[in-house]
């Protein structure tokens, strides 16, 4: 939305209520926020269809943009008949929906109320294939449109004062995200606690969440405390990045992650659990080092392998660098967006325009 500019108007109902990242729109982009009541249950609510459906008919939008599990209500209220065209984003599962956790009811309502005059934008090869295999949306209503990053914004120096200081000759493992289950950040403690105890290294966590107790409670029962830094949330991770000596993720799930990138355009090596199109998108010589998810002897090993070779962090980094800006620069995946967004907005349905 800040990139695009005026071009668009935009209407934004949250789903739960939660409006916080209003605060990080341009103040100068025409937003309007709608109160929506929204039924919570699991069973399909003809309640939220109905209110949905005189959301669509008042506003007259020229484009609906769902995001997620949370709003897939809405494609079924854009049909019989369909208000406008309809773009269904599905960017990851959270732990109700992990990897062989596929609800069935889940995968038989996205069939039904993703059909109609909906495409599903998905940003990894994986989710992809979910789309098109399980949720039997056809071939020519799936689009994979990969995740961009500014890429110059992370490639700057970093702040050296954004992480507690290290001790001399301390090397930084480091990972951002939300602290919650899906993450699984207690198996990246577990695989830390593991480690060799030379060379000396030290596990920094950026990022908050409802798992945040059990952790720090999970790193003092490791007798690994003294060494694991919770930083909390930061606006603005390319400050701390740059000083990471690996960047590691150990998710139960992924699909293509935004701090994955980030890391690749600080010039990180990445250590990672074998999910979504991670080992996709690190550079060639770092695949090996990307291994399988239940396997923390084989993480643990990968770790070890980098935090012992300075040169091949050095080496990794700077290849992963290379592709990031190569392949995952925003300036595509904007322009790509725009042409979408242009397009389908002028797509009236047949039954509006009747």
């Amino acid at each position: 939305m800040n990139r695009l500019g005026r071009r668009y108007r935009h209407t934004i109902v949250a789903v739960d209520g939660n409006t916080d990242c209003l605060d990080r729109l341009d103040p100068g982009l025409d937003v309007t926020v709608l109160p929506v009541e929204v039924g919570k249950g699991r069973a399909l609510s003809l309640g939220n269809l109905f209110r949905f459906r005189r959301v669509l008919k008042d506003g007259r939008p020229d484009l609906l943009l769902t995001y997620a599990w949370g709003a897939v209500e809405w494609g079924l209220a854009n049909r019989f008949p369909a208000r406008c065209p309809h773009l269904h984003f599905e960017d990851g599962f959270g732990p109700d929906e992990a990897v062989g956790r596929h609800f069935r009811r889940r995968i038989w309502f996205r069939r039904v109320a993703l059909a109609g005059p909906t495409e599903v934008i998905v940003p990894s090869r994986l989710l992809e294939g979910i789309a098109l295999e399980s949720w039997r949306i056809p071939r020519r209503r799936v689009r994979f449109i990969p995740n961009g990053i500014d890429c110059a914004r992370f490639a700057a120096a970093p702040d050296g004062t954004a992480l507690p200081p290290r001790r001399p000759g301390e090397l930084l493992v480091g990972s951002v995200g939300t602290l919650r289950r899906e993450k699984n950040f207690g198996r990246l403690l577990r695989v830390f606690a593991a480690l060799p105890p030379e060379p000396a290294a030290r596990l920094v966590l950026i990022g908050d969440g409802p798992d945040r107790p059990a952790l720090e409670t999970a790193a003092r029962d490791l007798g690994i405390g003294d060494r694991v830094d919770f930083a909390g949330n930061m606006m603005n991770p390319e400050r701390a990045l740059g000083l990471l000596d690996v960047f590691a993720i150990s998710s139960d799930t992924e699909q293509m992650p935004l701090s994955l990138l980030e890391a690749m355009a600080a010039a990180r090596p990445v250590v990672s659990t074998d999910v979504g199109d991670v080992k996709a998108m690190v550079t060639d010589e770092n695949r090996p080092l990307v291994v399988g998810r239940d396997d923390e002897p084989a993480l643990t090993a990968a770790l070890h392998r980098l935090l012992t070779d300075a040169t091949l962090r050095r080496r990794l980094g700077n290849a992963n660098r290379a592709r990031v800006a190569r392949e995952y620069d925003e300036s595509g995946m904007l322009e790509t967006y725009d042409r979408l967004f242009e397009d389908f907005s002028r797509r009236v349905p047949a039954e509006r325009a009747a």
